[in-house]
């Protein structure tokens, strides 16, 4: 499975919360010994600054991002706990 998570590292989203977001992947996922192959980029402004923190997960966009969403989206995505 290819999973590709690109993380909006632009100044507004990352003072709404993508570094701890980031670092909740990464701990996430070595937690779990994700076997999936794992495209973690960070990327720049995307626009959508009023919206964020803003993730990407293959290709699809999610606003407002926080802990809670970002653990139910990784569940579904990759079906662990």
């Amino acid at each position: 499975m290819k999973l590709k998570i690109k993380i909006c590292m632009g100044s507004s989203c990352f003072r709404r919360g993508n570094r701890k977001n980031l670092e909740y992947i990464e701990t996430y996922l070595d937690k779990h010994n994700c076997c999936a192959d794992i495209e973690l980029v960070g990327s720049r402004c995307e626009e959508k600054c009023r919206k964020g923190p803003n993730v990407e997960i293959n290709g699809l966009m999610y606003h407002e991002v926080s802990r809670e969403m970002l653990a139910d989206l990784l569940e579904q995505v990759l079906g662990k706990r």
